[in-house]
């Protein structure tokens, strides 16, 4: 009697490989699959086979014949700092990624006591730990940092001090350095206590510091010093070269040639009172054409900057390694030497000056029926602020407004009505937040802190300006030249999905699965419009949008509810706009300095433009915080009011609604409880206390400290706050007197893999 052969373990699906490799810490190879699933010799040459395939089709990642998920990661990695999210947690990636998958999401826990913060760009050997996968289904991990790896930058901008030791120190203007550096080598300089310097960051520590050799002085720290510090932190290029400032300097006026004259037409500049450039002038008129009734004929003469700036000169290769100018409270870092900037290229009254003129027709709805665009000489008539429009609309002319009331700033008012009823029909979003101004005394020093005025004259001549952007990208694309869009995407699924569970968690209905468009969100601002809710809505509202750059690859301006819109209206300071006037005088062959036929790659232009404009606003933001964490520095101990603008795993931000000034509330200083973290409903609640911090609630605070060197601002919360109406759903940081976690006691932890539930299993 023969006996029957041992029974054989089925083959795996392929299902079942992928998730034993994904489940198995590190790398697996053919031996461990093969034991796991008790493969004979026969199987093992069928596993081969199919593992091949996997790699073929780059479902697995092959090293050394290990096999992994290729959207995983191992155990431990080296990761650099990439960005932060809306919350404000540190996002990172890993520093090596061989996969062709875009690389997972690592969100990074934070840093034990004595480790040092984490700063954009820092690099760190980190234990992974994977959590849920992110809503376009990327892997995601959190990330607990073993050592900081040494990739600190070449050189460090600093306060010089001395400690009681006499030793000299360093202080670095960067908030996210913490720790002082030791100065070894004075660089031949002389300096001083409170100067600030650049130094030469050397290897090797002593007392505990990093070593540094001073290089260059620049100031004494003060007002006068604070944009210095933004211009140096963010490398902004500040010096033209020779050759630059030759072709700035022998400028000169452009002749009327082929020119359209007009220089007899009343077109009027409209700028703030502290505008440092005029590089637009417009006009309007009531159109004359019988078969346009209510309709309009109106002028948006923009500096013609394309005829002093020619491609590959000297002047063009400073602008566009600049990208845009820099406005600070005290001073601007323009994109163009001042002999351009505030001269020939600037529109000053009663001087003729070279434009490209965009006339435009629109009917009675506002609706663009046509347009022309040329080359023309102009006399500016007015030099005009807003303020000196609006008060002369409302009856109060001034002796240089009275004159044009009727013939210019009548018409221009009609225009702006009909403009501003197509773009209502047109659904633009609508979220008109508050910016903060810094107004300095003839000293230099802060006077105060105040949100800028906006009037309607100010959306006036927003309206006329978008509709001359969008008139250029038509006629750029109707003469199929090159075209430098400004693109602005819907925004992301997955900010969709969270934006719909916050708006569930304030009762605000918003269907997933509809075509999004611009309106939408209006119909949501206008719910919560004069409720508690409304300025916490509008926050998440604007987190939620995508970010706009330059491309030029069309795909329309969401924001503006527009399918083509590009910028054609400030050339002296936007580079983006300068590449819109050169292809406009190529296409309609309006003479010298057009767009060339070998000009630069437009998508590398478009890339290199987007990041020099986000450089130069963070370089704003930060001057911004330091003016206001000055002047906040003389009301330490103050109570003031303000509103939560921004909810953390660490803590509250938190604008005071006088100055708009924002501040960090640490977690640590909250009243003694577990805190939870509802990253969907932007929420901090006490597990026990059940009390809530919520973004958009009113708050009184303590103004702790203010550091004008770094630009932080520290408050405690000292009214504010809400019983929770429901118990905390997922596990976040708890607030401990000695500075560590706490495990939780108590029942309720959640269940799953979700990121919360990975921080439950390690708090408890």
């Amino acid at each position: 009697m023969t006996q029957d052969p041992p029974h054989l373990a089925p083959f795996p699906s392929v299902e079942q490989i992928l998730e034993f490799i994904a489940d198995s810490p590190g790398r697996v190879g053919k031996r461990e699959i093969a034991r796991a699933f008790n493969l004979d010799a026969e199987q093992k040459l069928q596993l081969k086979k199919v593992l091949k395939k996997l790699k073929d089709a780059g479902r697995l990642h092959a090293n050394r014949k290990r096999f992994a998920d290729p959207g995983a990661l191992p155990p431990v990695t080296v990761i650099e700092i990439t960005s932060t999210d809306i919350d404000g947690e540190l996002l990172a990636r890993p520093v090596v990624w061989e996969s062709k998958q875009p690389p997972p999401v690592i969100y990074m826990a934070p840093v034990r006591r004595g480790q040092g913060a984490l700063g954009i760009g820092d690099r760190a050997l980190a234990r992974m730990e994977r959590i849920d996968d992110t809503d376009d289904g990327r892997p995601a991990y959190e990330g607990r940092v073993i050592r900081r790896l040494e990739h600190a930058p070449a050189d460090v901008l600093g306060v010089y001090q001395i400690d009681p030791a006499g030793h000299g120190r360093l202080r670095a203007t960067d908030r996210r350095v913490k720790s002082e550096f030791l100065v070894t080598d004075l660089g031949g300089l002389s300096p001083e206590r409170g100067d600030l310097i650049r130094a030469e960051i050397l290897p090797g520590k002593k007392l505990g510091l990093r070593l540094v050799k001073l290089r260059e002085k620049l100031s004494r720290t003060g007002p006068k010093s604070i944009s210095l510090i933004a211009i140096y932190d963010r490398s902004i290029p500040v010096e033209f070269s020779s050759d630059a400032l030759n072709l700035a300097k022998t400028a000169g006026p452009a002749p009327l040639g082929h020119r359209e004259d007009l220089r007899d037409m009343p077109i009027i500049t409209i700028d703030g009172e502290d505008a440092r450039d005029f590089d637009d002038a417009v006009f309007a008129e009531p159109d004359p054409d019988p078969k346009n009734p209510g309709g309009w004929h109106l002028i948006v003469a923009i500096a013609d900057v394309s005829w002093y700036v020619r491609p590959d000169d000297a002047l063009d290769f400073e602008a566009y390694k600049r990208g845009n100018s820099v406005y600070f409270p005290d001073r601007v870092v323009p994109m163009l030497p001042e002999e351009l900037s505030n001269g020939w290229c600037s529109l000053k009254p009663n001087e003729e000056r070279p434009t490209i003129a965009a006339h435009m027709w629109i009917d009675a709805d506002g609706q663009l029926l046509r347009h022309t665009f040329g080359r023309a000489l102009i006399k500016s008539a007015a030099r005009t602020t807003y303020t000196q429009i609006q008060k002369a609309r409302d009856g109060q002319p001034d002796d240089l407004t009275a004159p044009l009331l009727d013939a210019v700033i009548a018409p221009l008012y009609g225009a702006y009505e009909v403009l501003l009823a197509a773009r209502a029909k047109r659904g633009v979003l609508e979220l008109d937040l508050p910016e903060r101004k810094i107004v300095l005394d003839s000293e230099g020093n802060i006077a105060r802190v105040e949100e800028r005025e906006r009037f309607d004259s100010h959306k006036l001549i927003e309206e006329f300006m978008v509709l001359a952007n969008v008139a250029a990208a038509e006629t750029l694309e109707r003469l199929k030249q090159p075209c430098m869009y400004r693109i602005h995407g819907e925004p992301s699924p997955e900010k969709i999905e969270s934006l719909a569970e916050f708006l569930a968690s304030v009762s605000i209905p918003f269907a997933k699965g509809q075509v999004i468009r611009a309106s939408h969100f209006n119909q949501i601002l206008s719910k919560v419009k004069d409720t508690p809710n409304s300025h916490m809505v509008s926050e998440v509202v604007l987190r939620s949008q995508a970010q706009a750059e330059y491309n030029p690859d069309n795909i329309g301006h969401f924001g503006l509810a527009l399918r083509r819109y590009c910028h054609f209206t400030s050339p002296i300071r936007r580079y983006a706009d300068l590449l819109v006037h050169r292809a406009l005088v190529k296409g309609l062959k309006l003479g010298e300095g057009p767009l060339e036929d070998d000009h630069k790659n437009f998508t590398e232009m478009g890339e290199h433009l987007s990041v020099t404009e986000r450089n130069a606003a963070g370089a704003e933001r930060d001057a911004v915080d330091r003016f206001t964490a000055l002047y906040l520095s003389e009301k330490i101990g103050a109570v003031m009011k303000g509103r939560i603008n921004g909810v953390t795993r660490f803590g509250l931000f938190v604008t005071l609604n006088d100055t708009g000034a924002d501040g960090l509330v640490p977690i640590r200083t909250l009243p003694d409880d577990y805190y939870i973290h509802d990253e969907h409903r932007h929420t901090l609640c006490g597990r026990e206390n059940r009390l809530e911090f919520r973004l958009g609630d009113a708050v009184e605070v303590l103004i702790v400290d203010a550091d004008p060197i770094t630009g932080s601002t520290v408050f405690k919360i000292m009214e504010g706050g809400r019983t929770a109406t429901r118990a905390p759903s997922s596990p976040g940081k708890h607030r401990d007197p000695n500075g560590g976690k706490q495990p939780f006691r108590k029942g309720g932890k959640p269940k799953g893999n979700s990121r919360a539930a990975r921080r439950a299993k390690r708090q408890g």
